[in-house]
């Protein structure tokens, strides 16, 4: 086994097409079948079964592929631990993190990290859950950060923060006056249970946001109308703005949007609602020193 044979199989299976692949690798397709007959010789079995141009990994080829993943992993730590100790703080990291989330986290942190760590280059993505998560699986990401992460045993977790979510209101709103002062709270304290006739603008059940005013609505026995559903949280505040229902937003975004006119915003919830901001990575994983000061960094700064 060498790294550019175990990439060349792990690309032919990514793509399950040898045309594809060798796009992706800037090789011929000649070339790339070439090393797939020479290593399946090797290994004196298929590791790929073709139908069409179609190609599937067999048993062998998909133990061949659990072994290749582990190999490039370590060494990809190896490089790391390397650069780590005769870099002098220079280096690379790839972050994902939650859709819409990035632009009202990255400047926060970035400004800071980047005074620190000038040599670092960092590349930055957007992605969903599921994404990020296999991403990080693949080794394609130090690290992604997470509105809720549900444990994989593979992964290390680390609280970022965990913010209030909040109920917004426009200004002039003739519900806003229930509002009312609680000790210990930033924002204005508001019974659900007032709300029951209100339209709401909801992000999606299956994000964060989503899926706690969902579980708040049940918990209060209110079953408002939801006229819009969107992903996208500043459209959300923006409909709220232009009078078309009520919504609900993470403390830490509503204070890192920019808008001509801040909104009302209210506590909700006996105890307040909250969600977790999580970073991850991979187990076992080598850190360098500007990775772990990310994270320190991120904690210190959201």
């Amino acid at each position: 086994m060498n790294f550019q044979e175990l990439n060349y199989i792990l690309c032919i299976a990514k793509h399950q097409n040898l045309t594809k692949a060798a796009q992706e690798l800037y090789i011929s397709q000649p070339t790339l079948t070439k090393y797939l007959q020479r290593l399946e010789r090797e290994v004196n079995g298929k590791l790929f079964v073709r139908s069409g141009n179609s190609y599937t990994a067999t048993y062998l080829g998909r133990r061949y592929m659990e072994y290749a993943k582990k190999i490039l992993a370590v060494n990809q730590d190896w490089e790391k631990e390397l650069q780590d100790l005769t870099s002098y703080n220079e280096g690379e990291l790839n972050i994902a993190f939650p859709l819409m989330r990035s632009s009202c986290m990255v400047p926060q942190i970035m400004t800071v990290f980047h005074k620190q760590y000038p040599g670092v280059r960092v590349n930055l993505r957007e992605e969903t859950y599921a994404i990020q998560e296999k991403l990080l699986l693949d080794d394609q990401l130090d690290f992604a950060i997470f509105n809720e992460a549900k444990p994989h045993p593979k992964l290390e977790y680390e609280t970022l923060l965990k913010e209030e979510v909040l109920l917004v209101m426009p200004k002039g709103h003739p519900l806003a006056s229930l509002g009312v002062k609680k000790d210990g709270k930033e924002y204005p304290w508001i019974d659900l249970r007032l709300l029951g006739q209100e339209p709401f603008i909801l992000h999606f059940p299956e994000q964060t946001t989503g899926q706690i005013a969902l579980e708040l609505f049940e918990k209060y026995g209110i079953y408002p109308s939801v006229p819009i559903r969107t992903r996208n949280t500043v459209t959300c505040v923006k409909l709220c703005q232009k009078g078309m229902g009520l919504c609900f937003i993470p403390e830490n975004y509503m204070k890192n949007i920019e808008l001509q006119e801040p909104p009302l915003c209210f506590s909700v919830g006996d105890e307040g609602a909250f969600s977790t901001l999580t970073i991850a990575f991979r187990k076992g994983a080598y850190l360098p020193a500007y990775a772990r000061d990310f994270i320190r960094i991120a904690q210190q700064n959201l």
